[in-house]
């Protein structure tokens, strides 16, 4: 963008507040931002109160230029979002009987549509209408007093795939410049690490930027790039980016991507390969977060969650001799789990994991001491130390990555361990 626009987010619900429900919206949407190169200053969060919202309104129309709204566009008593940002702006709100229509058309198969629906059909006059393909409630967009202003819907679900299939749209129209992003995910190094590494440059930098970013256990760099067409934006980029993937190496698990179990499913469908699980510490997430994922049946055979001995003696065939000898937590059982559960599920890789997820030990090993293994041509295990300050969720998932991060490696014809 040839100027700099500085962006406040107002999420709405009283909710919110009260930690009923998690503002995710706030993050996914800055997220989206940053990668057009919108710059995210302010996140505010307000009950469903009218004079609060407006007081917040005010305050961001002198800090802001873009102004944008989640929550408050439904058709409850206390849904007075689009009231509020219209007054503050001197518009009215008049009937869009495309909307009106369609909310008609989507509630009647289920339920009696009762008049308070309709108040979703109406819009601040002159807007561009962002039409709700996932609920009723449309969004909306209008300039006024030399801010811009986007409103959409509350509930995650409709607000993220709105704001990504028409609030980027709309922002990317705002410029002459075309602005691209690509992102390196990276496991095994951490964010302060990655910095290092490249501080040097990224202070000296203008166009193309870097910056890394922390994710739940694992991390990105960003590249991006401003200029008069995106291809031209791409050969910018497209030197910044090998660099770093050559200093990066190993570290690096895809481009663009979301998480590395994406990353391992391609993988798995290049080799026309297949795994299975065998868990205990994790409960399942591993299966979870792979079955998440379209296409994962494809390549995932099945799992055991192995989470107490009898089952691991039971089901995996686990020798209870040497469940009693070594301990569930140990190098030998989470061999025995990987390689069983891989001929029990007619896989061609087993994986395992086995360790203390916390809050309590037992009396041999610290909390985050975790045991992942991994069965092929042969068997890998790797020995874990994820910290005993950790939550429970932290060590379950980093263990879950380390699984993931073991296929991968393997399938791409890198040192496992």
């Amino acid at each position: 963008m040839n100027k700099v626009y500085n962006t406040e987010i107002i999420c709405v619900g009283t909710e919110l507040l009260l930690g009923h429900v998690t503002n995710t919206n706030s993050r996914d949407i800055s997220e989206m931002l940053s990668k057009i190169g919108i710059n995210v200053k302010y996140h505010t969060v307000v009950g469903d109160n009218p004079e609060k919202l407006k007081d917040c309104v005010e305050i961001a129309k002198k800090r802001a230029d873009i102004i944008i709204t989640t929550g408050g566009l439904g058709p409850t008593c206390d849904d007075l979002t689009k009231q509020v940002l219209t007054s503050a702006f001197g518009l009215k709100l008049v009937e869009n009987k495309a909307e009106m229509e369609t909310i008609y058309e989507y509630i009647k198969g289920g339920k009696k549509v009762t008049p308070n629906n309709y108040i979703q059909a109406m819009l601040p006059e002159g807007c561009t209408v962002f039409h709700n393909e996932w609920g009723t409630a449309p969004g909306c967009a209008f300039e006024a007093e030399g801010k811009i202003v986007l409103m959409f819907p509350g509930p995650p679900k409709e607000c993220v795939p709105m704001f990504k299939k028409l609030g980027l749209p709309y922002l990317k129209k705002l410029s002459e410049e075309q602005i691209v992003s690509h992102s390196l995910r990276l496991f095994g190094i951490g964010e302060s690490a990655v910095d290092y590494m490249f501080r040097d440059e990224m202070n000296k930098m203008v166009n193309p930027t870097m910056a890394p970013y922390a994710k739940e256990c694992d991390c990105l760099l960003q590249i991006t790039a401003k200029a008069k067409s995106e291809e031209e934006a791409e050969k910018m980029i497209a030197p910044v980016m090998e660099e770093a993937k050559a200093r990066l190496g190993d570290w690096v698990y895809g481009v663009d991507i979301e998480c590395i179990e994406e990353r391992v499913i391609e993988l798995l469908k290049e080799k026309n390969l297949s795994f299975a699980a065998a868990e205990s510490c994790t409960g399942g997430d591993v299966a979870g977060r792979f079955t998440d994922i379209p296409g994962a049946s494809a390549v995932f055979k099945g799992g055991v969650v192995s989470y107490t001995n009898e089952v691991k003696a039971g089901v995996l065939g686990i020798d209870p001799t040497l469940i009693e000898e070594k301990g569930a937590v140990s190098y030998e059982v989470a061999k025995e789990m990987a390689e069983r559960v891989r001929v029990l599920c007619g896989a061609d890789i087993g994986v395992s994991v086995t360790g203390l997820a916390g809050p309590d030990g037992d009396g041999v090993h610290e909390v985050g001491t975790v045991f992942v293994g991994m069965a092929a041509d042969k068997t890998y295990v790797k020995e874990l130390h994820l910290g005993t300050y950790r939550t429970r969720s932290f060590i379950r998932r980093m263990a879950g990555n380390h699984v993931f991060d073991m296929m991968r490696r393997y399938l791409t014809g890198l040192n496992v361990i």
